[in-house]
């Protein structure tokens, strides 16, 4: 049986993922599509994208085209005549000329269960809202943002400790392993059936902003915490105090264990710095008590609070400024 010849298109690490198990399963991949390379890092040098890293190290060939709009900038597509395009985290719009190219489609890798979570950020989404699971979806592309019917749906409970870093691992194994089993349904003239999307339960994971990431301490304990995971690895959640910028890494809402100021914190202001410890620094919020495990001002790594507390003293009294004050 002739291998399918699978084109690809990604870019960042999780896509990356999924290209590896696609080489490795022995199908033929003839074209990897990823983002232009972009300035990054101190002196703004070109930074090649993880996709193609990984696709250079196969001998791949690759198209770099910056939109996929005229008939030139999709023409390595159409000579290298592939069965099949896997998009995943790809970053540009695929116009309806390229979605009809392939005889057998483009299938998208999603990391939500859709219809939940369409659009940029679902892992960062699904984290921020307290979602219990999540998962992998396969589904054959249409028009549509994360519309089209859906061939597999592979689930994945949400870990209370887990951070968009650790669920993106997880999810970027997840969708390998996915793809793989789709395209041997296809290899083997089998595919699933397409199921269209429900109309209902349908949310949009927009694109994260920086700005999100400023923590509105009149806002509940658990909702903090959730954003401190989500933000981690980017944007990363942070406060203000004393006018200099703080990043949060870790946090936890509501401690077994009482603050140890020992106080009623009913009527502490959001945001008031209740005790600080080898434990972490106990903050008032609208509702509950923040706990900080791990923090990181300008210019310096990010250290437990404990290390963190012998180079940037806080006392119990001190308050976190409101975003609007």
């Amino acid at each position: 049986m002739t291998p399918l010849k699978v084109a690809f298109a990604g870019t960042p690490t999780f896509a990356a993922r999924a290209l590896d198990a696609i080489i490795a399963a022995g199908y033929a991949v003839p074209l990897v599509l990823t983002q232009p390379d972009r300035p990054a890092g101190r002196g703004m040098k070109p930074a090649l994208s993880e996709v193609k890293q990984r696709a250079q190290a196969h001998g791949l060939a690759i198209d770099q085209p910056e939109r996929l709009r005229t008939a030139e900038q999709h023409a390595r597509l159409l000579a290298c005549r592939p069965d099949v395009l896997v998009v995943a985290a790809y970053g540009l719009i695929l116009p309806p000329e390229v979605l009809t190219l392939p005889r057998l489609g483009c299938l998208n890798i999603h990391a939500s269960c859709l219809p939940r979570w369409r659009g940029a950020a679902p892992i960062h989404r699904a984290i921020e809202a307290g979602d219990p699971e999540t998962g992998i979806t396969i589904m054959q592309m249409d028009a549509g943002l994360d519309t089209g019917p859906m061939l597999l749906i592979r689930t994945l409970p949400i870990a209370a400790t887990d951070t968009t870093a650790s669920l993106h691992d997880k999810l970027a194994q997840l969708g390998a392993e996915a793809i793989v089993d789709i395209l041997a349904r296809l290899q083997q003239g089998a595919p699933p059936p397409a199921t269209p999307q429900s109309v209902d339960g349908v949310t949009y994971a927009h694109k994260i902003a920086r700005h999100e990431a400023r923590l509105d301490w009149r806002r509940s304990a658990i909702e903090l915490e959730r954003a401190v995971r989500a933000f981690n690895p980017f944007p990363v959640a942070f406060g203000q105090l004393r006018g200099t910028v703080i990043k949060l890494w870790s946090a936890q809402a509501n401690p077994g264990e009482p603050n140890l100021a020992g106080t009623d914190t009913s009527n502490d202001e959001p945001g008031t710095v209740l005790a600080c410890h080898a434990k972490g620094i106990d903050v008032a919020c609208g509702a509950g008590v923040l706990r900080i495990g791990e923090l990181q001002r300008p210019g310096s790594r990010r250290l437990p609070t404990g290390e963190f507390l012998r180079g940037f003293a806080i006392h119990p009294g001190e308050r976190f400024e409101l975003a609007d004050a």
